[in-house]
C-alpha cells in the first residue's frame, strides 16, 4: 500500500462501557467515521490514536439503518488526509485491506481481494472481501492499494468463512454532507426507516411517522452501581472515566509512566493491578528481597512472565458496605504508588520498563 505507514495514522481504537472497535480520521473535516454498533449508547467515547494517546470524542450523528457514525474528536489528530475511492472505479479482484484492532488488540492489518463489488446483505448493498473481518475491526476501513478509502467495514455478518463487508465511500461520502444539515452540530439521529434527520428527542419520526426506540437512540446507556462507584474514584484521581472505557466493567488509564487496569476478576473481586517494569537481567536477589518484604501493604506485588505487578484485590460486595470510602481511597492510591515505584525499580535494581509504560512519562 502506498506510504502505508504513514496513512495507518488515521486509524483509532475507540472503547465504550460496552466493547472496542475501529474507526477513521477524516482530516479536512476532523471528523472520525465509525460503525453506530461501535459507539450505540454512547455520546462521548474514548478514542485512541497509533501512538497510544486517547482523546475524548462526542459523538455527533448515528445512522442505524447504514450502521455509520460520526464523531468529533476534542482535538485534531495527527494524521494526513486521504481521499474516498467511489464504487465505480473498483472492479472485481482488486487488492484491498483491512485496518484496525481485531479483537481489541493492537493494530493490524490484512490483506484481501473484492469478491463483489456490489453484494445485497440486509436490503444493502456492500463490498464483498475475502480478507479476514473480526470483532474489533468494526468502523475500520477498508483502503485501496493506492491509499484510498473504498469503505468502512462491518463485522455484523458472521454466519460464513472468508466474507467480509464494507459499506461503499460513496455512502459515507454521501451522509457527510448530511452534517450540513445540522449546522449547529448537536447529538442527531437518523431515521432508521426513512434516514430523515432528527435533532431532538422522539417517539416518532416527523418525516415518516414510525415509531422509535427513543430511549435506545438518543439517550445514554446507565452505568452499573460499581461502574458508578470506580468511575467517581477515577474523578478523584483527576481522570476522565469515559477516555478510561475499556469494555464492560473495565478501565484503563495512565497515572504517570504506569498503565492502571481496573476490572472485575472470578465474578467476585474488584482487581486493580499496573504492569510496572521487567525483571532485570541480574542481581535479582535484591529485587526479591524487596518483593517478598511486603513493602506496600494494602497492595501486593507479584511477578508474572518476568512483569512487576503491583495489585490490589477486594470483595465486589465489601464496595457496599462500610469500608466503601476505604477502598476508594485504596484504588486512588494504587495508582499513585505505581507510578512512583516503577522509577524506584528500575533506578535501584535495575528492573527495565515494561512494554505498557507510556513513553512520553519514562524517566530517561
Amino acid at each position: 500500500m502506498k506510504d502505508f505507514k504513514e496513512l495507518s495514522k488515521i486509524v483509532v481504537k475507540i472503547s465504550t462501557a460496552s466493547g472496542s472497535g475501529s474507526g477513521f480520521y477524516l482530516k479536512n473535516m476532523d471528523i472520525i467515521v465509525t460503525n453506530h454498533h461501535v459507539v450505540s449508547g454512547n455520546k462521548s467515547v474514548a478514542v485512541e490514536t497509533q501512538d497510544k494517546d486517547k482523546i475524548k470524542s462526542t459523538v455527533l450523528q448515528i445512522n442505524p439503518l447504514l450502521d455509520l457514525a460520526f464523531l468529533k474528536p476534542a482535538k485534531p489528530l495527527g494524521a494526513p488526509d486521504t481521499g474516498f475511492l467511489p464504487l465505480e472505479k473498483l472492479k472485481d479482484r482488486d487488492k484491498v485491506y483491512i485496518l484496525g484492532f481485531p479483537f481489541g488488540m493492537p493494530f493490524t492489518v490484512t490483506e484481501g481481494i473484492v469478491s463483489s463489488t456490489k453484494q445485497l446483505v440486509g436490503g444493502l448493498h456492500y463490498i464483498q472481501t475475502d480478507a479476514a473481518i473480526n470483532p474489533g475491526n468494526s468502523g475500520g476501513p477498508m483502503m485501496s492499494a493506492d491509499g484510498k478509502i473504498i469503505g468502512i467495514t462491518t463485522s455484523k455478518f458472521m454466519d460464513a468463512e472468508n466474507m467480509g463487508f464494507a459499506l461503499p465511500a460513496d455512502q459515507i461520502m454521501s451522509e457527510l454532507e448530511g452534517l450540513k444539515n445540522n449546522p449547529s452540530v448537536a447529538y442527531s439521529v437518523k431515521c432508521p426507516s426513512c434516514n430523515f434527520l432528527l435533532i431532538e428527542k422522539t417517539e416518532y419520526c416527523d418525516n415518516c411517522g414510525s415509531k422509535l426506540e427513543a430511549d435506545v437512540l438518543f439517550s445514554e446507556q446507565k452505568l452499573s452501581p460499581l461502574a458508578v462507584f470506580v468511575e467517581e474514584s477515577l474523578q478523584k484521581m483527576g481522570i476522565d472515566p469515559v477516555i478510561s472505557r475499556n469494555g464492560v466493567e473495565y478501565w484503563e488509564f495512565y497515572k504517570g509512566s504506569a498503565l492502571v487496569r481496573v476490572f472485575i476478576y472470578r465474578t467476585n473481586y474488584l482487581y486493580t493491578t499496573c504492569p510496572m517494569v521487567k525483571l532485570p537481567k541480574a542481581n535479582l536477589t535484591e529485587l526479591y528481597k524487596f518483593i517478598l518484604s511486603d513493602p506496600v501493604k494494602p497492595f501486593s506485588l507479584g511477578i508474572d512472565r518476568g512483569i512487576v505487578y503491583i495489585s490490589y484485590r477486594v470483595y465486589l460486595a465489601d464496595i457496599d458496605s462500610s469500608h466503601k470510602e476505604e477502598i476508594r481511597k485504596n484504588l486512588i492510591n494504587l495508582a499513585n504508588k505505581a507510578d512512583e515505584l516503577d522509577n524506584i525499580l528500575i533506578d535501584k535494581y535495575g528492573c527495565e520498563w515494561s512494554e505498557e509504560a507510556k513513553p512520553d512519562d519514562k524517566k530517561k
